[in-house]
């Protein structure tokens, strides 16, 4: 549990929305096509829940969407940031989306030569964050309580440029997408193109008079 002098900079569900297991499926909604719990709400604080549950039984309440990116859980910043400050928080863009991760990702050990860098964990960043995911901004919180989840209108870097995709930074957005078909298949040659390079037939003369 948060400790008295944090609970005003930590909303009082948060670490039970990181602690939570997704995508599994629901015990109610088995049989259901969208049956895998994703869905969390902020009123309730519970269990995570599926897309049916939450039409039925979270419908008044403010509800947030986890998706998936490499097995690890991620919140698109549109959905959290009504709710969190997330400044400082490296956010990443996985298909054309910009999310968040929730918690810590094991990675090895940052080599020499790493601009930026987590201050909880030692991952390494794209940008000059301070943390890599809510988790460690929480730690951080609890450790130096320099930093608030409490949101006062300023959020200012979180749009740390977020339209900006430095050339540092787009090659590992690149490996965070999924799904992404890009360069699966050749491109198809315009008709154009492919009659310009076709090779005119031998020309044959007429044959002589008897």
């Amino acid at each position: 549990m948060l400790q008295e002098d944090t609970a005003v900079l930590v909303p009082p569900w948060l670490e039970q929305l990181l602690h939570t297991p997704f995508f599994n499926v629901c015990r109610i909604h088995a049989e259901a096509a969208r049956s895998e719990c994703n869905m969390f709400c902020l009123h309730c604080n519970g269990e995570a829940f599926c897309f049916y549950c939450s039409s039925s039984r979270h419908k008044d309440h403010q509800v947030i969407q986890i998706r998936r990116s490499s097995y690890h859980d991620v919140v698109r910043v549109s959905e959290i940031q009504k709710v969190l400050d997330i400044s400082g928080v490296q956010t990443y863009v996985i298909n054309s989306a910009r999310v968040l991760f929730l918690n810590v990702r094991p990675q090895p050990k940052s080599g020499k030569g790493v601009a930026h860098i987590c201050e909880i964990c030692g991952r390494s960043l794209l940008d000059p964050f301070r943390f890599c995911s809510l988790g460690c901004k929480l730690e951080g919180i609890r450790k130096n309580g320099d930093a608030s989840f409490a949101l006062d209108g300023r959020n200012e870097e979180l749009t740390m440029d977020t339209s900006r995709g430095s050339v540092s930074s787009r090659q590992q957005e690149e490996e965070l997408r999924e799904g992404s078909t890009q360069d699966m298949y050749p491109a198809t040659p315009s008709p154009s193109a492919s009659n310009s390079r076709r090779r005119k037939g031998i020309p044959h003369r007429a044959p002589f008079g008897s």
